[in-house]
Formats: structure tokens, sequence, C-alpha cells
């Protein structure tokens, strides 16, 4: 009779940690870019180290458009999504690829919250030496590949043409659109001219481009940079200051890359991303999500060669994109995991 209470008792006691263990893992949904920058780095990386650490199960969607994925966020239909900053700017305002939701885009754009900060790189003029093509002016009557059909990287090409040349694209070059997935093949089949797109720092865009030959990368210059236009374009949403140093960049002495700068140092109007949650997530969840993917930050770095170079970490508001006229704060979880590891969070962004 002893024997059969313990017994039970010892079932019990299993039922209880397996029920336990079962409800430590939560199943989470994200929704992230196609493979080959760093916001699918950054969800996907995410992914790997909360289901290592017990925490998550999250099932990630690759190859979205993020409007979408932050609109399935704010409305709570997906947990997590990787987001440029403007796109909540855009959202809040009710602008571009959201005028549809006028007034509901700001009630929208209230219900989502950061987690940590990084980039996808910087705007650079990429061109083959064989095209001749050695500073923004060269591009005149050149064709240029800047982007997708529509979205926030075609206004940021042109916008970066315009600061760096003075050119209009219909004008003073020919702009060639084509989605994302097209790129690779462009690249090399000399369709275009140049390439206005953003790279990180090493890309593989350059890469694929030397493929088909020596290649240059033209920095923005550095008085045009450094200018009163240039910084209050760095100033506006989403956008942040990006400089490295050709050593920095990753390309070895005998690969086939030459940056252009009076400096050796590439600078260019950057792209700033985060990934979002929904306000009303669980702070606890949050700040275990995020002390996880704190703790995991050198192991993200080592996963891909440009990861040293996103500024992951950096929660400076200038070097992050958030503040100014950018509403978007960080979740409470996600401060208090940032703060017990020993960063600073701007005021403004809380």
């Amino acid at each position: 009779m002893l024997q059969r209470k313990f017994s039970t008792l010892a079932v019990a006691l299993t039922a209880c940690l397996f029920a336990g263990a079962a409800q430590a893992q939560v199943n989470l949904t994200a929704e992230t870019s196609s493979p080959g920058n760093s916001p699918h780095l950054s969800i996907t990386h995410l992914a790997d180290v909360l289901g290592k650490d017990g925490i998550a199960s999250l099932q990630v969607q690759e190859g979205q458009t993020l409007t979408n994925s932050i609109l399935n966020v704010a409305e709570r239909k997906t947990d997590i999504s990787a987001m440029p900053l403007v796109l909540h700017f855009l959202l809040e305002k009710g602008r571009g690829p959201f005028s549809k939701q006028g007034e509901n885009g700001a009630a929208l754009a209230a219900n989502l919250r950061a987690i940590g900060p990084y980039n996808a790189g910087a705007y650079g003029l990429l061109a083959h030496e064989s095209s001749n093509i050695r500073s923004w002016k060269d591009i005149a009557g050149k064709t240029v590949f800047n982007g997708p059909p529509r979205g926030a990287a075609l206004v940021n090409a042109r916008q970066a043409i315009q600061m760096a040349a003075g050119y209009k694209d219909g004008e003073d070059y020919k702009g060639l659109q084509a989605n994302w997935g097209q790129l690779a093949n462009i690249l090399v089949d000399g369709s275009a001219d140049a390439f206005v797109i953003p790279l990180t720092f090493p890309s593989e865009r350059v890469i694929v481009a030397m493929s088909a030959g020596k290649v240059n990368i033209v920095s923005t210059p550095k008085d045009i940079y450094e200018g009163e236009a240039f910084q209050k374009l760095l100033a506006a949403p989403g956008n942040v200051p990006i400089e490295v140093a050709f050593g920095d960049m990753g390309y070895a002495p005998d690969q086939d890359v030459s940056l252009i700068s009076e400096d050796a140092v590439f600078r260019g109007m950057g792209t700033a991303f985060t990934d979002v949650v929904h306000k009303d997530m669980d702070a606890d969840l949050v700040k275990k999500i995020t002390a996880a993917y704190i703790a995991s930050m050198d192991e993200l770095k080592a996963k891909a060669p440009y990861a040293k170079n996103i500024n992951l970490g950096k929660l400076d508001a200038k070097a992050s994109g958030f503040c100014g006229a950018l509403s978007l704060k960080y979740h409470p979880g996600a401060i208090a995991a940032w703060e017990e590891a020993g960063y600073t969070v701007p005021d403004c962004a809380r």
C-alpha cells in the first residue's frame, strides 16, 4: 500500500514537472524579410536563441512585406516583426503605404514597441571598374538601379543621389527598378551601369557583383555628408549616419574592391531598424526575450561577417534613429533587460 502511494506520488510529481516545462516555452510567431540582410538575420537568430534557452518556440515567416508585417503585430495577428523605423512614422501619420489607414494609423502605431536597434546598411554608389564611374557625378546619363518599384528604399536611393550629385531620376540619369529578388542577376548582367543600394560591410551584393569584375564603392563626399542639408536628411525618421573605415569593411587587400573616398572612410545614409512587439505583450516575457538577445549578441555577430557593423546594442538616439520626430518607444520589458545588462536607454525612447 505504501509502495503504491509513493508510485502515485512520483507519477504526479513527474506530470507536474512536464507541465511546468511545457508552460515554460510559449509559442510565438514572427515575420521578417528575405534572407541575406540584417532584419532576416536578427529575427532568425532570435528564434534560435529563444528555442535553445527554452523561452519560446518562434515560428518565423520569411520573405514578408514588412509594411504588412507591422500591421499584423499592431493588430496582434503576429507577435514579433522586423521593422524599418520609417514605417512607424509613416503609419502614425497615415502616409505612403499606409495612406488608406488614415487616422487609424496613429492608433495602430501606438500599439508597437521596440526590442532593440540595428541597421540594414548604408546607401552607397556601387559600380564595376569597367564602367569608369568613380564619382556620383559620373552617373549622368547612365542607367542606375535604385531599388524596387515602390517603397522606402527607392525614395532613399533617389534622395542619396540628389544629395550627392544633384541629379533627379528620369532627368539626369535613368533609374532602373526591380524587385530585390532580381538584383543578383542585374548586378552581373550589364543592364545597369551603377547601383545605389543599401550596403552592409561586407556586403553580399558587392561579392555578387565581383563575379563580373572589379568593383568600386563610392562614398558620399565628405563635404556634402557633413553639410547642413545632408545632416538634416540623416535626422529624418528612419535614417542614421554610418561611417566605416575601409579597413573595417571586411574586404581582404587582394579582393577586387576599391573604396573611393577622400580619407578611406565610407560615409552614407543608413536605414534604421528594430524588432517590434505589441505594447500589451507580457513584460516579463519581453524581458526574457530581450535579455536572451542581449546575451547572445556576440554569437549573432559571429553568424554573419557584416553583423559587427550594424550597430547592435547601440541605443544612442542618433546612432539608432530613435527619438526626434519618431514617437516609437521601447517596451518596458525590453527597457528592464537593457538596463540590467548595463545599457542606457535614452529618456526620449521610454
